[in-house]
Order: C-alpha cells, then sequence, then structure tokens
C-alpha cells in the first residue's frame, strides 16, 4: 500500500510539470509577496520631508539633493552587492592499529576439567579454556577543494523593522532565457548603520543571509535524476 501511495505521488508530481510542454515556465507571481506587501503600508509623508523652513537645497529631507535616501522602514528598497570569491583546501590523513590477545586456562576446578576431559571426544582438553587473539587496523584519507566565484547584484525590499531598529530584508530576481528561468533570491537582517550612502549593503554585512542562485526550465530538467530514480536512490538499501 505504501509503494503505491509513493508511486501515486511520484505521479501526481510528475504531471504538474507536464504544464511546461512546449512553453516556457511562468514566472513567480510578485502581487502578493512579501515584497508586495510591505510596499503596501501606509505611507508617513512626514517622515518622508522635513519641514520646509526656507527655500534651500541644503536640507535633511529623504527627497532633497544631500538627504539620506538611505533605506530605513518597511517597504524601502536596497541593493545587495554579492561578491563571493573563496577558495579553501582541506586535507586529512588518518592511521590507526591495535592488536590484543587474551588466553584462560582451567587446569584445576574441583576436578571438573578432568571429568571433561573424559567425556570430550579425540584429545580435546578443557584444560585450556579460551584463548583469543584480535588484530585490527584502519586508515583513512580524506581531501576537501573548492572554489566559489560570484558576482550579483540584486535590488531587496525591507519587509519589516525588528524593534532594535535592524531590517529585515528580502529580494527575488527571475530572468527568463528561452525556456530556462534564472532565479536570484536573498534573505536576512541589516543594520541600518551598515546600509552605505548608495543604499547598497554587501552580503557579508547580512546576518543569517540566505543566498539562493540557481534555475527551473528544461536545461534544470536534464540535470536532475527523474523522479523514480530519487524515489528509489531513497527506499532502496542497496
Amino acid at each position: 500500500m505504501r509503494a503505491f501511495l509513493v508511486i501515486f505521488c511520484v505521479v501526481l508530481f510528475g504531471c504538474d510539470r507536464l504544464e511546461d510542454i512546449g512553453r516556457p515556465p511562468e514566472f513567480t507571481p510578485i502581487d502578493n509577496g512579501v515584497e508586495a506587501i510591505a510596499m503596501r503600508a501606509p505611507f508617513d509623508r512626514e517622515l518622508a520631508t522635513a519641514p520646509n523652513v526656507s527655500p534651500s537645497l541644503w536640507t535633511g529631507a529623504r527627497g532633497s539633493l544631500l538627504g539620506d535616501r538611505r533605506a530605513e522602514r518597511s517597504g524601502d528598497i536596497l541593493t545587495v552587492v554579492i561578491e563571493i570569491d573563496e577558495r579553501a583546501e582541506i586535507s586529512n590523513s588518518t592511521s590507526r592499529a591495535r592488536n590484543g590477545s587474551e588466553s584462560m586456562s582451567a587446569p584445576s576446578l574441583l576436578g571438573l576439567p578432568q571429568i571433561a576431559d573424559r567425556i570430550l571426544p579425540g584429545e580435546n582438553s578443557f584444560s585450556n579454556g579460551a584463548d583469543v587473539s584480535s588484530n585490527s587496523r584502519s586508515s583513512g584519507n580524506g581531501s576537501v577543494r573548492r572554489n566559489e566565484t560570484l558576482e550579483l547584484r540584486i535590488a531587496a525590499t525591507v519587509v519589516d523593522v525588528l524593534g532594535n531598529g535592524v531590517l529585515r530584508i528580502q529580494g527575488s530576481q527571475e530572468v527568463r532565457v528561452n525556456f530556462e528561468i534564472r532565479e536570484l533570491l536573498v534573505t536576512g537582517y541589516v543594520r541600518p548603520e551598515d546600509v552605505t550612502r548608495q543604499n547598497e549593503i554587501t552580503y557579508d554585512k547580512i546576518a543569517s543571509a540566505r543566498i539562493s542562485y540557481g534555475g527551473r526550465g528544461q536545461i534544470t530538467d536534464v540535470q536532475q535524476p527523474r523522479y523514480g530514480q530519487q524515489v528509489a536512490d531513497i527506499i532502496l538499501p542497496f
């Protein structure tokens, strides 16, 4: 029964991809996303503009020539700069050996070994009760090499302002080329003072950063194992 349910779920999930046959995959709707909801928050115009005390360009209002236009409240947009150029190389080698032996004899124990010797067939004797020896050896070698280079820029939206002033940001970007969609997602927490005057922030200043760069479409489907193979890899013990 369980096998039937697994097969049914696999077939049902696979049928959902049949909608993309002969046409490119659809974009993810943005009207009801978290970013759109944050941008629909009531706009307080008094916070956006300072009182007009004189006809001067040198004011601190956000809309003025020298005003601070960095993101600071829900619905604001800032640019996330992702420049990853990391290299890591790790090498480990281990070796372990152990030898052990145990021997136990009972030449006399209330005369029981002698009685047992007469009963045992052939030249078997109970005087040597046990003789055990062991020898084990293990060795292992491992190495890891990673080289990652990624340069991206994405506009993210402030979706929430925490009680301590930290900004929670979320951004998404989709680019469709022929029948393949490239997706870029980023979420995390940002301190307002880390946002530059250009309204940008680098990825290494984002706490709990979650960055995803991938895609979906015909090319991605070819690179992934088929649904049945994935299920078989999980269920089969060998």
